[in-house]
């Protein structure tokens, strides 16, 4: 048994196999053969195994998920058993002489230009799938075991160096138990997508993909942050009755699903729920939220091989606002950049692209992706409580250009005569201290703030949270950072604007009592958080708490405010 320490990132107790997720390196090398025949041979054996495989996934994915989702791997076998595709390679290798993973490789690169040069959007889509169909191949001439997250059809515990976020998109909750990676932090995507998904995770653990294999048998304890590898019966049983334990709180909390968020002495606030997809709003409602305080629209562009159209979009948001039945939505705007990538937009890379073209710059520049997607939120309005936001704003002149373009979007539609919702507030997130600092003449044009603290901690403390080495000073307890969140709540509420925080922040149970002292009106959190952040509410009085925040505002340090936090009895 191996016993390896992380970052708790996601409470709970998982105990499942690993899988080890991992993608491979396809690049391939041209060799001379001289027995073409045992190359084509090779090549029949790997599209033999790739039929298999395609056969069992379309099945499986009709079963589970749809004759529309299966449709995919309907189109991907009509690849694979295309003779225009696969006479060429068989030619290639009987002609030049050349292994098989090169004829294949060369042949295909040639269709996926040809198809990515189309003017058809139809046509430019089987580049995608000629891409997809071609790694698959691959994978068996190469002798390769990669199986996207997708596939997993078993309960397992996914492993890997990071999760990216179209890996964490992919991931399925009826079989992904947990996870655990070599890198990251609470606030790395990966870890937010686990408190999204409500599946335990450890992040950060440096070594846990070079100690365990595919198979083992594992432990993620998402409350303390341990991962154990192939432990002892009596360690597994340990953690059954740690799992029951902590099942049984649960349920505790949940007696509260039902209840508003009312503070010792009376004062109401609205805990609110972050979510990634449609998908994610049973959750929402399952942990009693009374809004959604930040859908990332992002993952609705991920996973995906060019834009979503405005009706694809269109669908997704009036979903979400129809199923939260007049509770508030804040939708935030596409937020692209940083370690957020679409590659199919083939944006430069760039030294630092966490300050770099992201989220609302990006989309001012691009308006005919952000119009697109403010079309469809303007049409979606009329089924729900919508409230829209922009991210990444760091000037007045942002927000008016990029509300501009909603005034003119909504225009239009009224123009076509299509319905739009006359009651949507428009808001920002500040994420950036330039924002937080003019809060006070923001306040005059929006209708919300919506802290997100994970950028605003990083930006202030000049740190990457992504970057393990300057950890330390993500600090969210930091005096300066509860200043920066005291400004933007008193200007706001001297305007009559109300306050939200979507930041990890908010459900941070060492958090709360400050921000309940700092006046914050809104706090949105995954939403397996809701409820625990509810319980420790309810024991708190606002009057109290703003005595508590005041004195931390004049503390020196981050460990003075928790010392001072943790002295008090909730």
């Amino acid at each position: 048994m191996l016993k390896i320490s992380g970052i708790a990132a996601s409470a709970g107790i998982a105990i499942a196999r690993a899988f080890i997720l991992e993608h491979p390196d396809y690049s391939v090398e041209k060799r001379s053969v001289e027995d073409t025949q045992a190359e084509v041979s090779k090549l029949d054996a790997a599209l033999a195994q790739s039929q298999s495989e395609l056969e069992a996934i379309k099945e499986r994915t009709l079963q589970e998920l749809g004759e529309k989702k299966a449709e995919i791997f309907a189109s991907h076998l009509l690849i694979l058993n295309d003779p225009e595709l696969i006479d060429p390679v068989k030619a290639m290798i009987t002609n030049e002489k050349v292994n098989a993973e090169f004829a294949l490789n060369e042949t295909a690169n040639q269709f996926i230009s040809m198809f990515e040069n189309m003017k058809s959007a139809y046509l430019q889509e089987r580049a995608a799938d000629m891409r997809d169909v071609t790694k698959r191949i691959l994978n068996h001439l190469l002798g390769l075991k990669f199986m996207s997250p997708a596939e997993i059809s078993e309960e397992t515990i996914v492993l890997a160096e990071d999760l990216t976020p179209s890996d964490t998109a992919q991931l399925n909750r009826q079989y992904v138990k947990g996870f655990a990676t070599n890198i990251g932090g609470r606030t790395s995507h990966s870890a937010i997508m686990a408190r999204s998904l409500e599946i335990p995770a450890v992040v950060g653990t440096k070594e846990v993909l070079s100690q365990a294999k595919s198979g083992d048998l594992i432990i993620v304890d998402g409350l303390d942050g341990n991962v154990f590898i192939n432990p002892s019966d009596d360690i597994v049983a340990e953690y059954r009755k740690k799992q029951e334990a902590y099942d049984l709180q649960i349920a505790e909390w949940r007696k509260l699903r039902d209840e508003e968020t009312v503070s010792k002495d009376g004062v109401h606030v609205e805990l609110a729920a972050n979510i990634g997809t449609p998908n994610d709003v049973a959750g929402v409602l399952d942990n009693g939220g009374e809004g959604v305080g930040l859908y990332r629209t992002e993952f609705l562009y991920m996973g995906r091989d060019k834009l979503p159209s405005e009706d694809v979009q269109y669908n997704a948001y009036k979903t979400v606002l129809e199923k939260m039945e007049g509770k508030p939505v804040v939708v935030r705007t596409l937020d692209i950049g940083g370690d957020k990538e679409l590659s199919y937009l083939q944006l430069p890379k760039e030294m630092n692209p966490f300050l770099g073209f992201r989220a609302v710059r990006l989309c001012l520049d691009r308006q005919d992706i952000f119009r697109t997607q403010l079309r469809a939120l303007l049409r979606a309005s009329v089924h729900g409580n919508l409230r829209i936001m922009f991210p990444m704003i760091a000037t007045l002149g942002e927000f008016r250009e990029a509300k501009a373009l909603l005034l003119e979007e909504k225009e239009k539609l009224a123009a076509e005569g299509t319905p739009v919702s006359e009651d949507i507030q428009l808001g920002i997130m500040v994420e950036i201290p330039s924002t937080a600092v003019l809060a006070d003449q923001f306040a005059k044009e929006v209708d919300f703030f919506s802290i997100g603290t994970n950028d605003l901690i990083q930006y202030t403390m000049a740190a990457d949270r992504m970057n393990e080495r300057v950890s330390y000073l993500y600090q969210p307890y930091n005096p300066a950072i509860l200043r920066l969140v005291k400004m933007v709540i008193d200007a706001a509420h001297r305007e009559g604007r109300w306050v939200g925080m979507c930041g990890e922040m908010a459900g941070d149970q060492t958090a709360i009592p400050l921000l309940l002292g700092l006046g914050l009106d809104e706090f949105s959190m995954s939403a397996t958080s809701i409820l625990p952040a509810r319980s420790l509410i309810s024991k708190l009085s606002r009057t109290d708490m703003e005595s508590l925040a005041a004195k931390a505002l004049e503390m020196q340090t981050a460990e003075q405010v928790v010392e001072l936090v943790q002295s008090i009895e909730a």
